[in-house]
């Protein structure tokens, strides 16, 4: 993975910040708007600073949030009018454009 700067982060953390409720983005989302190489920078800087952000309107490119955050990220986004069908976030419906 490439170093990752300060100014990565900050870039991230913003645009995520930005997605507003009852919307969702992909990580590939992000780093496009970033000019990140890789989606996973981002979920690597979702992973150790986004508990202050709605970490919950970022998903896999598939529409289906990470198994271990399931639960917790389908819960906070149906609360929001986001509705998954088996899992899965339309993304057709509700994704955000940067």
């Amino acid at each position: 993975m490439a170093p990752i700067t300060d100014e990565h982060v900050e870039t991230v953390r913003g645009l995520v910040a930005a997605i507003p409720a009852g919307k969702v983005a992909t990580y590939g989302d992000i780093a496009d708007a970033a000019g990140l190489s890789s989606p996973r920078i981002v979920a690597w800087i979702m992973r150790t600073d986004s508990s202050d952000l709605p970490w919950h309107r970022v998903i896999r490119a598939s529409g289906r949030p990470a198994p271990h955050l399931a639960s917790a990220q389908l819960e906070r986004l149906r609360a929001e009018g986001v509705l998954a069908t088996d899992g899965r976030v339309p993304l057709s419906g509700c994704r955000h454009r940067f």
